[in-house]
């Protein structure tokens, strides 16, 4: 690994807890990290987890990348699937997937610029910035259980890139540049701006502040979200991206929060439209977050839902697969089913 001291990353003594359930981690009851859900961890889903995971593993090359093609270097995969692991309860060199861990954290490290900027120019990407983002939120929770000098240095580049590029509507787009913006980007890059706030990094306030009015000019009168100012139709994934940026800018009740989380609502998942959805797994992503910190009866609704739905759709070799790439939705799927584990601080409420 680049700048990193391989066997003391490796065998790394950060303390953190390892419950031998789900939820232990935080010392959560089952009724508390449910809010009354039936309980869904049962032998099954914990078997499918454990497929989804391994299949991951299986797939990972000991630099970190993929066995696949299309997406095989790209940052983004490399970094969500390292956070599927973590929402295990595995950490950089500890646990099941600790080994795994590690390598996508040096791969992260190897392809972060001097200027902050983690890209690999030889992934494959929707846009550089989605990239960027989640590579910088898979740092922050690293170092929030592991804090490597290295880590915290590119960490703090990387936000700090995101903070110098904001545009002046208040939002990201695909570029490290301040042009325009749209609510997908810019949820990647405020959710990784409060990750790294959390693990000790500074964010200025008016980067929130201004991010805060971009996504709230993005809602429209029935409570989704528009793609980009000045506006358009809402759908439900950049909807629930949108709602997931209001949480992330640390907006948890109001208005705007209360009708997005009712246009969510209206987008049940079922097999059915499972199928028929674009950005399916995107969209499950940020929506079983927004309905966790909601809790309640969003929560006791939904989970039960995009459970039975994912798995019903699991694949033989314990993967998934959508318009990306299997490791990609493998990733999204694995985190959906373990956000009631708590594990990962980005999740809990």
């Amino acid at each position: 690994m680049a700048g990193i001291d391989r066997r003391r990353f490796l065998n790394s003594s950060v303390a953190w807890i390892m419950g031998s359930g789900a939820g232990t981690a935080l010392g959560l009851s089952q009724a508390d990290r449910l809010g009354s859900v039936p309980v869904l961890m049962d032998p099954a889903t914990e078997t499918t987890i454990r497929r989804g995971l391994d299949y991951l593993a299986a797939r990972q090359n000991p630099d970190g990348t993929f066995q696949g093609d299309l997406y095989r270097r790209n940052v983004a995969v490399i970094s969500l699937a390292g956070l599927a692991f973590m929402a295990n309860g595995s950490a950089p060199g500890r646990g099941s997937h600790g080994r795994e861990i590690s390598r996508a954290v040096g791969y992260v490290l190897e392809h972060s610029q001097e200027s902050g900027y983690i890209y690999a120019a030889q992934g494959a990407s929707h846009g550089p910035m989605y990239g960027h983002g989640f590579a910088t939120l898979f740092l922050a929770e690293v170092y929030g259980m592991w804090p490597d000098s290295d880590v915290r240095v590119k960490l703090a580049k990387a936000a700090r890139l995101i903070v110098d590029t904001q545009n002046d509507e208040g939002g990201w787009r695909y570029e490290p540049e301040r042009r325009d913006a749209d609510i997908s980007v810019t949820i990647c890059q405020i959710m990784a701006l409060r990750a790294a706030r959390n693990a000790g990094v500074y964010v200025p306030n008016d980067t929130i502040d201004r991010c805060t009015e971009y996504i709230k000019r993005c809602q429209n009168p029935d409570g989704g979200f528009a793609y980009m100012l000045p506006g358009g139709e809402s759908a439900f994934a950049r909807s629930a991206a949108g709602v997931v940026a209001l949480y992330s800018a640390g907006i948890y009740e109001g208005e705007e929060v209360r009708r997005g989380l009712e246009y969510l609502a209206q987008h049940l998942p079922t097999a059915e439209s499972a199928s028929m959805q674009s950005n399916f797994f995107y969209g499950h992503y940020y929506a079983a977050q927004a309905m966790w910190q909601a809790g309640g009866d969003y929560w006791r609704r939904w989970y039960p839902a995009i459970h039975d739905t994912l798995l019903a759709r699991v694949r033989s070799d314990g993967s998934w697969f959508d318009q990306i790439c299997p490791e990609y939705c493998t990733a999204m799927a694995c985190l959906v089913l373990q956000m009631p584990n708590n594990y990962l601080p980005i999740f809990q409420r």
